[in-house]
């Protein structure tokens, strides 16, 4: 389970126990520069090595796991399923090799706000409710403490290397303005695929989902209502179901 940039693996709990109560083996890891996961010594954060990454975590598994994975986790996904014969399914959470240039730019907008980090819990749950509208804002804070650290002068920041951030620019524009290199990557696709959409993303429309099946025709489809890009976090129960349907049918 590959978590969303600017996430940690704690962003799949919920889904873990769903699978692991199903006899599913559940592993959620931390992508490089996030978590507990070490920083690149370069401050270089890109498809390759994620990708890189998921292909040497996956092959270590005595049989090829089934790759979730959610934005960045999806897109390192994508590509490792499509250059290493390491997985055995794959399911895009909210990600398509085509992704609208507005919902992008709105989530680097929030990875860039409060670089100086937050005096509180409370505020940082003021700015994730800022940024996720259509949710109400929890009353318990206190599992934010997860995907925050605290710094020596008190402040919380999330638990993700500076550098991803500012390097991030160029990885979001290729993103947006370079699909052929994922649809490339989708089109060798030759496990059973799920893709998962948001009805309320603006990261991933429905022209999006659209390409995506004309070149993998053989992929399964979910679209969650009442939820965004965060399908997960949104509608953890729908998303949940949606993959267990998906597995149930395909192993």
């Amino acid at each position: 389970m590959l978590h969303g940039g600017g996430q940690t693996r704690h962003s799949w709990a919920g889904t873990a126990q769903t699978l692991a109560a199903e006899g599913w083996h559940a592993v959620s890891i931390d992508l490089r520069g996030h978590g507990e996961s070490d920083w690149s010594p370069d401050g270089v954060y890109g498809f390759r090595p994620f990708a890189d990454d998921t292909i040497a975590v996956a092959a270590s598994f005595q049989e090829p796991p089934v790759l979730i994975g959610a934005s960045l986790g999806g897109i390192s996904a994508l590509i490792a399923a499509a250059e290493a014969s390491v997985a055995a399914g794959i399911v895009l959470v909210d990600v398509t090799p085509r992704l609208e240039r507005k919902g992008v730019e709105r989530i680097m907008d929030f990875m860039n706000h409060k670089p100086e980090g937050f005096e509180s819990l409370e505020e940082a749950a003021d700015a994730i409710a800022a940024y996720r509208r259509h949710r109400s804002r929890p009353r318990d804070v206190s599992g934010l403490a997860k995907n925050l650290r605290r710094g020596e002068d008190g402040r919380y920041r999330w638990h993700w290397d500076p550098a991803f951030i500012r390097g991030n620019g160029s990885l979001s524009r290729s993103v947006v303005e370079e699909p052929d290199l994922l649809l490339t990557a989708a089109a060798k696709l030759d496990v059973p695929v799920l893709l998962v959409r948001g009805r309320e993303s603006d990261v991933v429309s429905e022209r999006g989902v659209d390409e995506f099946t004309r070149v993998v025709p053989h992929a399964k489809y979910a679209d969650v209502s009442g939820a965004g890009h965060m399908v997960a976090g949104d509608r953890n129960d729908a998303f949940s179901d949606a993959v267990l349907d998906f597995l149930r049918e395909a192993y």
